[in-house]
């Protein structure tokens, strides 16, 4: 059997593999049905029917290990998504910043368990819960001003295409510098001082590349850069943001550079099965890289100092414990110094695992809210949620790695690139750029996986918390001060959304709220 059937069956077997393992580690909790006698619940939670991204850049060539997906959603971004900002697990490879994503915090905190469905608040049996359209699809106006929805909606329409136009132009460039030449010819041009050896054009060649990507993507990265400004999201002036995005592409370029040397000297050494080593090694590196992330690349970007000695502190300790996941402490991120945004994530697994939560989210809320933060990342936590990120990600990447194989082995393919076989580290443009239009095609898988665990971790909280009342207020404030879309364009919440929207996420409160016979919070407006 050839090596190439073998690396078809890998593909296939690998490919299959993640899509079960999705969906057996990201399982949704089904409610129990409302008793007879207690209020509508309304509607199904439009939430539970997504997922998280488990690990958003989890190839090699990403240089990112995949301990959680981006909060592509959260309008801090930037990004094309428009879903509500939302708690999460920490996407690595970049930092705490409005202009490169980050993901927000979601709500809920500590009201009596066993009150009655009739307190205030509480939606008479039969109707539909507040929030929501007579029992119908849940609606911003109940929670939300006009005036409210219409500054998202005008957030998002500044942001949006800039946003596109980067994701759009750096696919661009990858396919330019893949398929066709240019790529190669760079990658030699580079070498030719260092003699042009096989091992200057593998180290050099990654660092070339995404240095052309980075210049051409940069103005409007920029450009994203002044809309978070002026809408008041950014606090970071340009010597800070340009240092920002320099130790970016630093870090990547190493990582691309390490990688990239030994995937070449895989392919040189074992030209027919160097795929088998590579998948291996693909997989390896995300469990390393999502374990060393919160020590090694976040400290570059944010400066992190334990929660001091309050009964915040206190509360907090005790609802960990309580939740049978006790933290040996939480730890704050400067992240006033960039940007205004609330935020909260849980990154790493095992000795290195930690919940971070913004400085900003600490001065803006109230203990009760930050509580329900806190306990939403609780449940990232207890459900292993970044374990389950590093998982589908190294599974994701050894599949990647077979299909590599497959398609860089194409002759049509080798010969637009300009080369003759994958033994020639020129032929890393063309890599990339099948990396680029296969993540590219991936998005909106990640992003249901995403909106699955995040809605699953949005119930964790408010069954630990159980005061419903808390999380609508809190997605409300995230809401309004992280500019969420509160109407998004359904297509770009399917494609990019790493989150439920905000108003599927009060809505899920509302009818906890109505299952579980506690006071229904009530309009929020």
């Amino acid at each position: 059997m050839s090596s190439r059937v073998v690396a078809l069956i890998a593909f296939l077997i690998l490919g299959a593999a993640t899509v079960l393992t999705a969906g057996f580690l990201t399982p949704w909790r089904t409610a129990p049905a409302p008793d007879a006698g207690a209020p509508d619940a309304g509607p199904p939670d439009p939430g539970t029917s997504g997922t998280r991204a488990p690990a958003a850049s989890a190839t090699p060539a990403s240089g990112s290990p995949a301990s959680g997906s981006p909060a592509s959603g959260s309008p801090a971004s930037g990004s094309p998504a428009s879903g509500s900002p939302a708690s999460g697990t920490r996407a690595p490879g970049s930092p705490a910043t409005p202009a490169t994503g980050s993901p927000g915090a979601s709500a809920s905190s500590t009201s009596s368990p066993g009150a009655s469905a009739s307190a205030p608040g509480a939606s008479a049996p039969g109707a539909g819960a507040p929030g929501t359209r007579g029992g119908g699809a849940p609606d911003a106006s109940t929670d939300f001003s006009d005036a409210e929805i219409a500054r998202g909606s005008a957030f998002r329409a500044a942001v949006r295409p800039w946003s596109l136009s980067r994701l759009l132009v750096g696919l661009i460039v990858a396919l330019a510098l893949g398929l066709t030449p240019l790529g190669a010819r760079l990658i030699g041009a580079a070498a030719r001082p260092l003699g042009g050896s096989w091992w200057a054009e593998a180290l050099l060649g990654g660092l070339v590349l995404g240095l052309v990507a980075t210049i051409a993507t940069l103005p409007l990265a920029a450009r994203t850069e002044v809309l978070l400004r002026r809408f008041g999201l950014s606090t970071q002036n340009w010597g800070g943001w340009f240092a920002d995005q320099a130790k970016g592409w630093a870090i990547s370029a190493v990582l691309t550079a390490v990688v990239t040397l030994v995937l070449f000297a895989l392919i040189r050494a074992t030209p027919d099965w160097w795929w088998t080593w590579a998948a291996a090694g693909a997989a390896a590196f995300v469990f390393l890289a999502s374990f060393a992330f919160p020590v090694l690349i976040e400290p570059v970007f944010n400066k992190f100092t334990p929660m001091p000695d309050s009964a915040l502190r206190t509360s907090i300790l005790q609802l960990a414990e309580r939740d049978g996941e006790p933290v040996k402490d939480v730890l704050i991120a400067d992240a006033s110094r960039r940007t205004t945004a609330l935020n909260a994530y849980v990154s790493g697994y095992g000795a290195s695992r930690r919940i971070v939560i913004y400085d900003t989210l600490l001065k803006d809320a109230p203990p009760d809210e930050i509580e329900s933060v806190v306990a939403h990342e609780l449940g990232h936590a207890v459900d292993g949620d970044v374990v389950t990120g590093t998982v589908l990600g190294a599974l994701g990447a050894a599949a990647a790695v077979c299909g590599l194989a497959l398609l860089g082995a194409w002759s049509p393919l080798l010969k637009r690139a300009g080369v003759d076989d994958l033994t020639d580290p020129r032929s890393l443009g063309l890599l990339l750029a099948i990396i680029a239009v296969v993540g590219a095609l991936a998005t909106p898988m990640q992003a249901v996986v995403s909106r699955r665990i995040e809605a699953r971790a949005d119930e964790h909280s408010l069954e630990l918390t159980r005061d419903p009342e808390a999380f609508v207020s809190m997605e409300r404030r995230l809401a309004l001060q992280n500019r969420a879309d509160l109407r998004p364009n359904p297509f770009f919440q399917f494609w990019f959304g790493t989150h439920p929207t905000t108003v599927e996420r009060i809505a899920a409160a509302r009818e906890f709220a109505a299952r579980e016979h506690l006071p229904i919070p009530g309009p929020a407006r």
